[in-house]
């Protein structure tokens, strides 16, 4: 039979008390210590203490455990199977500080000891029931039993009636749920409902994990089950199932880790830990965040590692923090090492970088002496999977920099330990370099393929594979086989055929791609297809041509050439060195292709006799052919040299007649520049020095194909700009007698009618090709033929139109401002007029006129001083300095007072000017009659001579002359001001 008090709690109340009345000291410290694990360490740990109490129960049962929890009329009710409640459970929470766990092999988490005290956080009256019997504590039966002690009253006193609760136990009655071995009810005090309703709201499967003797834990709208599966535990909750992969360990403690525990702890010298983290269904890790370590349940200490750890490691009294010290280490150590583990038995994609530890977010001494102990051993680990299947250690592994599976499967057997495509996807390298596993860029993998010996079919794949993963610049070292065997670095100028390489190219260096290996990534580097036209542009073949007369025997060279220029087609002409290659003449010697003319061409027709050229020998003619050997440069029409890129200087080495003087006369059409000119590209006819038939010549010359030549204009780079200048086969022409015996640059165009008279016009029918002036914008564009125009000028047997002669000296003086020539003996004062320079004078003032004695004046349209500088001849000006009025005005007024000033002075684009008007009969300077005669501010005007003096006179002063004519019939009509301006409005 059940006694009433099965666990002696009268003897347990009575020594207590006893213990207090002797040792006042005693109630108070037990009081403060309930106090503290009540309102401190376990204050929110309420539903963890009640779990961690079944999880112990069922441990002890030896059997998977159940926990119900509920709340029931305000009553916290947790009912769990396993070992009933017994006399020293009821003990252990009677003492506070000694747990029942100490001798007992099952208790894995803590049985009714310290943790117990939660309870007080939620209620007064805890309650608990087993099959074995009941018991009850009660802070209000065991305050009155406190204060009935005389001894205690006066500490009592100073707690304000408050007393421990969990050290006086009573007896009660009543059982379990049908099923269950215990159940504690603690009724709730006011306020505390919302907290526990929380806790139960909180609490999830995962909690199983710390506690493996609980198989469940009922709630009231849900049920947390965990089920062992092989290596996983599944949990489930009200979030659904999710499986976890688990790595559990265990041993003994070295005793001399323990000596500095508490006592009770060095009778426990097992350890244990586990390690748990979320898979997918493929067994891949779903890596967690940041959380806590668990010992056995959460404590507050951070963990970084993204896995749930969960350890018998030393506790300070609140359970909240890891205790310091040699037993942590160790522990720790242990759990760093296992963790490596962890990642060996989870599946072997990418995802397992997730699970690698991070320093950067440590947040503890502990933790990161954890997180470094797993990093050490995870990079001793086989934990990388290779792309042949293997596990290797990481810093055995490679990674590729990108993703890239063809390149992967390509260097396969080319780079231990290299890893499937998928492991260089970006947001991995951090943690593979964390491992110490190798990262290799695209820059290494060429450099590493550089060392490599391997068929061409290999390379093939490898081209194929690096094909579109990188710049051309990155790949510039990539390695390329030849059809020879040998192996080049670099793709530039290997040429990729497309059928076997011809049998001619080995004799010119070429280095030709192997057939199996050309790929076109090859070309993107810088190859180029192997046509005859690619392969003719190829420097090598320039060099061996360039180099063919240093040869004993230049035959070979000269064979192989030929035959390409013969595959080539007309696309050879474009390689216009091909001409420097030696080539047999008639006479027995050999010739640059250039030396050489072809008999009965259009050439050979208008060469003269003695011109230093030699004939191709005949088996070179039967052999390839008359177009073969004009493609490669045997002349049978004008050659054409052409250069890039050339500096404009007179001394250059060009083999072209009179090159020099073209150059000297180019750079006088050029802007100042500190920097030397430059042309972009050259084209000139060579070879003119030596015709004899001109017309014949001009014709060939105007053919399209080098009508071009001759026509467009020289480009060059001067001063930051562009200028176009006449190319040299023009200005040769220009200035030798290819038209019936005279130089085109002394004849003009027939539809040139500002220089009829001046130039005679010139013969045949192509002396706009050969340079003959189009007009005075190209006479004037060109320094030399400017002063050649400047004594036509003065020549009395030409003319010169008469708009032309207006400005001509005014426009000759702009173009030849930078170097004036010798000034001319006469000049051109009429379009059919010419005087002595020095009987001339150029009419800066107009007014001064009559006084100039009859002498001829120059035209010199805006520019008096510089044509007078230009021609060296006096100026009006100064013929007439200190001339003065000599007769007296019969009046003076203002302009203001002057009839049809007001429209006069507009059409002179100013206003009326600030001056005064004298009047004369008979106005004299110096006595001699004139019209009009500024001085100062007084305009003098000879009365008869009216409004066309008074206009000449308003336009000087308004500094308009050339709108003179408008002022005087402004000035003529002052009554028609009306008229004359509404006509001024109108539009033409």
């Amino acid at each position: 039979m059940r006694t009433a008090d099965p666990f002696g709690t009268v003897a347990i109340r009575q020594r207590v008390l006893a213990g207090w009345a002797a040792a006042p000291a005693r109630f108070r410290e037990d009081a403060n210590a309930e106090e503290d694990y009540a309102l401190g360490g376990y204050r929110d740990r309420l539903v963890v203490e009640l779990a961690q109490n079944a999880a112990d129960a069922a441990a002890r049962a030896g059997r998977p455990g159940v926990l119900r929890l509920t709340v029931e009329a305000g009553v916290l009710l947790a009912a769990n199977t396993g070992a009933p409640l017994d006399s020293d459970g009821v003990a252990s929470l009677a003492t506070l500080r000694a747990s029942a766990k100490r001798e007992e092999e099952g208790a894995t988490v803590g049985r009714f000891g310290v943790g117990f005290a939660a309870v007080l956080a939620v209620t007064d009256e805890p309650e608990l029931v087993s099959t074995s019997g009941a018991v009850r504590f009660s802070r209000r039966e065991s305050a009155g039993l406190v204060a009935a002690r005389p001894e205690l009253a006066a500490e009592v006193g100073r707690r304000r009636g408050h007393v421990p609760v969990l050290r006086l136990p009573f007896e009660s009655a009543g059982t379990p749920p049908a099923g269950f071995t215990t159940e504690v009810r603690l009724p709730l005090r006011p306020g505390t409902a919302e907290s526990v309703a929380a806790q139960l709201a909180d609490l999830d499967a995962t909690l199983l994990l710390a506690l493996p003797g609980l198989e469940r834990i009922e709630l009231a709208d849900a049920t947390l089950s965990a089920a062992v599966d092989g290596d996983d535990v599944v949990l489930a909750d009200r979030s659904g199932s999710r499986r976890w992969r688990v790595r559990r360990a265990g041993g003994t403690v070295p005793a001399g880790l323990l000596a500095g525990r508490p006592t009770e702890e060095r009778d426990r010298d097992a350890w244990s830990l586990t390690w748990a983290v979320p898979v997918d269904v493929a067994g891949g890790p779903q890596p967690l965040g940041a959380g806590v370590v668990h010992a056995p349940t959460p404590t507050d200490e951070p963990i970084s590692l993204p896995a749930r750890l969960i350890a018998t490691l030393p506790l300070e009294p609140t359970r909240r923090r890891l205790a310091p010290g040699p037993l942590a280490d160790f522990v720790l150590d242990l759990a760093g090492r296992e963790y490596a583990a962890l990642l060996t038995s989870v599946a072997g994609g990418p995802a397992v970088l997730g699970l690698v530890p991070e320093p950067a977010l440590v947040g503890s001494p502990h933790d990161a002496a954890l997180a470094a102990t797993a990093l050490a051993a995870l990079r001793r680990a086989r934990i990388l999977p290779t792309v042949d299947g293997a596990l290797v250690a990481p810093p055995d592994a490679v990674a590729l920099d990108v993703v890239s599976p063809p390149l992967v499967a390509a260097l396969r057997d080319a780079v231990g330990g290299l890893l499937p495509a998928e492991w260089s996807a970006r947001g991995h390298e951090r943690a593979l370099r964390r491992l110490g596993a190798r990262r290799l860029t695209l820059g290494e993998v060429v450099e590493l393929l550089a060392a490599l010996d391997r068929p061409p079919a290999w390379w093939h794949d490898i081209y194929t594979a690096l094909d579109g993963l990188a710049e051309p610049g990155e790949l510039a070292g990539l390695p390329v086989p030849l059809s020879d065997g040998r192996t080049v670095v670099g793709a530039r100028g290997v040429l990729l055929p497309e059928t076997e390489p011809p049998v001619t190219l080995p004799a010119l260096g070429l280095r030709v791609a192997a057939l199996a290996a050309s790929h076109p990534l090859l070309e993107r580097l810088g190859a180029v297809p192997a046509s005859p036209g690619t392969v003719l542009a190829d420097a090598r073949v320039r060099d061996a041509v360039q180099g063919s007369f240093d040869l004993d025997d230049p035959e070979p060279v000269m064979r192989a050439v030929l035959d390409l220029v013969a595959a080539a087609g007309p696309a050879a002409t474009e390689n216009s060195w091909l001409a420097e290659i030696a080539l047999p003449g008639t006479d027995g010697e050999w010739h640059p292709a250039a030396e050489l003319v072809l008999p009965d061409s259009a050439l050979s027709r208008v060469l003269a006799r003695d011109a230093p050229f030699a004939a191709p020998a005949g088996w070179l003619r039967e052999t390839w052919g008359d177009g073969v050997l004009a493609d490669a440069g045997v002349l049978r029409d004008f050659a054409v040299l052409r250069v890039d890129e050339a500096e404009l200087d007179p001394d250059a080495d060009v083999d072209l007649d009179g090159y020099e003087a073209w150059a000297e006369a180019t750079l006088d059409r050029l802007p100042d520049s500190d920097l030397p000119p430059r042309v972009e590209a050259l084209a000139a006819v060579r070879d003119l020095e030596f015709v004899a038939d001109w017309p014949a010549a001009l014709d060939l010359l105007a053919a399209e194909r080098r009508r071009n030549v001759v026509e467009e204009p020289v480009i060059v780079h001067a001063g930051g700009r562009d200028v176009a200048v006449p190319s040299y086969t023009r200005w040769w022409l220009a200035g030798h007698p290819v038209l019936d015996g005279r130089r085109p640059r002394e004849c003009r165009l027939p539809d040139a009618a500002d220089l009829e008279g001046v130039y005679d016009v010139a013969p045949g029918p192509h002396a706009a090709l050969a340079g003959a002036w189009a007009g005075l914008d190209a006479v004037l564009a060109d320094p030399a033929a400017a002063a050649d125009l400047l004594d036509r000028l003065g020549d009395p047997d030409r003319r010169c139109p008469a708009l032309v002669a207006r400005d001509v000296y005014s426009r000759l003086a702009a173009a030849l401002a930078d170097g004036l020539p010798p000034a001319p003996d006469r000049v051109r004062i009429g379009p059919d007029r010419t005087a002595p320079a020095d009987a001339a004078v150029v009419l800066d003032t107009p007014y001064a006129l009559p006084l100039l004695a009859g002498r001829p004046v120059v035209p010199v349209g805006d520019s008096p001083a510089a044509v007078a500088e230009l021609l060296d001849i006096e100026r009006a000006s100064d013929l007439i300095s200190g001339a003065r009025v000599t007769s007296k005005p019969d009046g003076v007024r203002p302009w203001t007072d002057i009839p049809g000033v007001g429209l006069a002075a507009a059409r002179c684009g100013g206003g009326v000017p600030d001056a005064q008007v004298g009047t004369h009969h008979g106005l004299r300077v110096n006595g001699t009659a004139v019209p009009w005669w500024p001085d100062g501010a007084t305009d003098h005007v000879d009365a008869a001579a009216g409004a066309p003096a008074l206009g000449r006179a308003l336009a000087w002063r308004l500094g308009a002359w050339s709108h003179r004519a408008g002022a005087v019939e402004a000035l003529a009509a002052p009554s028609e001001a009306d008229r004359l301006a509404a006509e001024d409005a109108a539009h033409s």
